[in-house]
């Protein structure tokens, strides 16, 4: 079985909820199936990095912001990997260009494209877990691309996609999706499922569970996505499409 995992930014916040997170990781491997992990930036890094760079230089390249804001998820990828490894579980982190995410050049808001996948299959069929570095990929120059908002939730669905994947699940700060704000409304109920067409419509009216290009490419290819906390155990909500011929 393979088993695509992404966690959030405040899934990775600091070192206890990286090992957390590393723990369901295992969990999973021990069990036999094969895992790619999808991490994001811890916490606020990505609104630091971008802060830095707007002292130098507001209007600066967009092609060097690329470059340079994909460095959180790189140091998420790589601190995961270490993780692991001193658990004593075989680890390799990969940048979205080493993952063979390809994209188009629309530098800071690119569009996946395809995955060309050989290396993380080469790592999976030799035992060890694949954590990929979120939110970015590699345009036709070979240049980094970021996906923009909601970008790791995108580099999931499309692993899980072009993988074949058996499971999509996103690891939040929540326990799934609700038919409103749980923050506002303390009656607000989880849903258990809820299909594509609903869950975009949440997305695009401000939803923060799942962003809209992510959802946009779980329906176009039908991969079934579990929305899951990363604190507490449960169900989540699953998303996906009664018609779909994964489910």
């Amino acid at each position: 079985m393979l088993i695509v995992m992404k966690f959030g930014g405040s899934s990775l916040a600091d070192l206890e909820r990286l090992r957390m997170a590393a723990c369901r990781i295992a969990r999973e491997w021990e069990q036999g199936h094969r895992v790619v992990a999808v991490v994001s930036a811890q916490g606020d890094t990505t609104d630091d990095l971008a802060k830095k760079a707007a002292q130098i230089d507001p209007q600066a390249s967009a092609r060097e912001m690329d470059a340079y804001l994909s460095t959180g998820e790189q140091m998420s990828a790589g601190l995961m990997a270490i993780m692991l490894g001193s658990m004593e579980y075989p680890a390799v982190s990969l940048t979205g260009i080493q993952a063979g995410i390809t994209t188009d050049g629309v530098f800071g808001n690119a569009h996946v494209l395809g995955l060309q996948g050989t290396r993380i299959l080469q790592e999976l069929n030799a035992g060890r877990i694949v954590v990929v570095a979120g939110f970015q990929g590699g345009d036709g120059n070979g240049d980094i691309t970021t996906l923009g908002r909601g970008g790791s939730d995108t580099t999931a669905v499309a692993l899980a996609a072009f993988l074949k994947a058996d499971e999509c699940r996103i690891y939040t700060d929540v326990d799934g999706v609700y038919d409103r704000d749980p923050r506002q409304f303390p009656d607000a109920k989880r849903l258990e499922t809820i299909d594509y067409a609903r869950m975009l419509t949440m997305a695009r009216q401000g939803a923060q569970v799942l962003h809209d290009r992510c959802v946009e490419m779980a329906m176009r290819f039908h991969v079934p996505i579990r929305v899951l906390s990363s604190f507490r155990p449960g169900p989540g909500t699953l998303v996906s499409d009664n018609d779909s011929p994964r489910n």
